[in-house]
């Protein structure tokens, strides 16, 4: 499959099964976790929207949507209506999750203004969706919990990936340096430019040092910004150590004839979808 590769790394693997093409990371893959990040491939859903759309609210076919829900389920090893889905607002409220939210978003309604799920219960599979923003996943081997979390821009800057780390650490007892963490597919510094007033936030929260290694000024009020390296900043700054991160190398937007990507798209696309489960063996 001809993917657009950030660098050499290759720390993002591609799978398929049964026609369903999805992405996991090799360290939670090594840890044994239940996980994938959704493509465009697989799906029944059409037009700008095809294939494999997880989202109701971008005018598909409901119907279609939920085929795509089990399609993409039956590929990574769990049941669709026992998702919990997030419903994000760019902002840092997280959700701890029980068996008794299973089927919320799928099967019902889900609680509003979530970007971060995290849980120790078996079999209570999680979904956050994406088209550019960073999806954040994280496994405490030794606790047994596992986490995600949507950092856009203002997610970025208020530190979700930080918050989440200490959530973990305060409502389970994990140790910052134990968790093994993922920083996925979304848009690149190549491609992402913003403002003088995005840029501005960014320098707010990163120090004088920092600023180069994730920003670029191009003049004239605009900026090349680099999300994975913001993350990978703030998740070591909350106690991941290098040894249990792995960052993607795909880009959204280079890969969008793959992977659905807001800016490539002027906002005519669906929604990606990250999943993690906790399996009873775990």
């Amino acid at each position: 499959m001809d993917w657009i590769y950030a660098n050499q790394n290759h720390s993002t693997i591609v799978n398929e099964k049964d026609g369903v093409v999805f992405l996991t990371f090799p360290k939670l893959v090594k840890a044994g976790v239940r996980h994938g990040f959704s493509t465009r491939m697989g799906g029944v859903s059409s037009g700008y929207l095809g294939s494999m759309n997880l989202s109701f609210t971008r005018g598909d076919d409901p119907e279609k949507v939920y085929e795509n829900f089990k399609r993409i389920a039956g590929a990574i090893g769990f049941h669709e209506d026992d998702l919990v889905l997030s419903s994000q607002v760019h902002d840092t409220k997280i959700r701890m999750v029980t068996a008794k939210d299973r089927g919320d978003g799928i099967l019902r309604e889900t609680e509003q203004g979530i970007d971060g799920l995290v849980t120790n219960e078996k079999n209570v599979p999680m979904y956050t969706s994406y088209a550019d923003c960073v999806p954040l996943l994280f496994f405490d081997p030794e606790n047994k919990v596992i986490a995600m979390a949507h950092s856009g821009w203002r997610g970025t800057v208020a530190k979700i990936g930080k918050k989440m780390v200490n959530y973990m650490r305060d409502h389970y007892g994990s140790e910052p340096s134990q968790i093994i963490a993922a920083i996925g597919p979304s848009i690149c510094r190549d491609c992402y430019e913003v403002s003088e007033d995005v840029a501005e936030e960014f320098r707010r929260i990163f120090s004088a040092d920092e600023i180069p290694l994730l920003m670029d000024d191009k003049g004239n009020g605009k900026y090349q910004l680099d999300l994975w390296k913001a993350n990978e900043l703030i998740l070591k700054e909350a106690g991941i150590v290098e040894e249990h991160l792995d960052i993607t190398d795909l880009c959204t937007c280079c890969n969008s004839d793959k992977l659905f990507s807001h800016r490539a798209s002027h906002g005519k696309r669906g929604n990606l979808g990250c999943f993690m489960c906790l399996d009873e063996e775990e």
